[in-house]
């Protein structure tokens, strides 16, 4: 690639689970922290979020499980029943690891356009104040997405 990934920009592994409560007190229960809060994102129209190229109209209970000082999150995404990317890998393939998230600043366009030319499609594009998030299908070649973000 012209506009390698730099590993030192990782920033999160995201899961998709059926079960987020179970998940998270699981989690939890296993590294040692106190379970995370839940967030609950009632489905809503939003042109800044986009699925498959279409405008997305999703609901998601979300967590995060800090690891900052390690230098990334975990997220734990439970999908409703309406299209998104959470619920097509969700059906797809159950419990799993959704993508891997990499900070590539000033570079997230011309990251995101080559990964394009070498065929892996825009999933969802996500904008929010001061960033945005950008899942590129990779799953069948790597095994997982890629969630390229000008920063965290």
């Amino acid at each position: 690639m012209e506009n390698p990934i730099d590993l030192k920009g990782f920033i999160q592994i995201a899961l998709v689970v059926k079960d987020i409560e179970k998940a998270c007190k699981t989690w939890a229960e296993l590294f040692g922290v106190p379970v995370p809060p839940i967030r609950v994102d009632e489905p809503s129209h939003n042109p800044n979020l986009t699925y498959r190229g279409k405008e997305a109209f999703y609901g998601l209970k979300f967590a995060v499980i800090d690891c900052r000082e390690r230098g990334f999150v975990i997220e734990l995404h439970e999908p409703d029943e309406h299209d998104s990317t959470f619920r097509e890998f969700l059906d797809k393939h159950g419990n799993g690891v959704h993508h891997i998230g990499f900070e590539v600043g000033d570079r997230r366009d011309a990251i995101v356009g080559e990964l394009e030319n070498m065929g892996y499609a825009l999933r969802t594009v996500g904008i929010y104040p001061g960033s945005s998030w950008t899942i590129v299908d990779t799953e069948e070649d790597l095994g997982v997405n890629l969630n390229i973000k000008p920063r965290a």
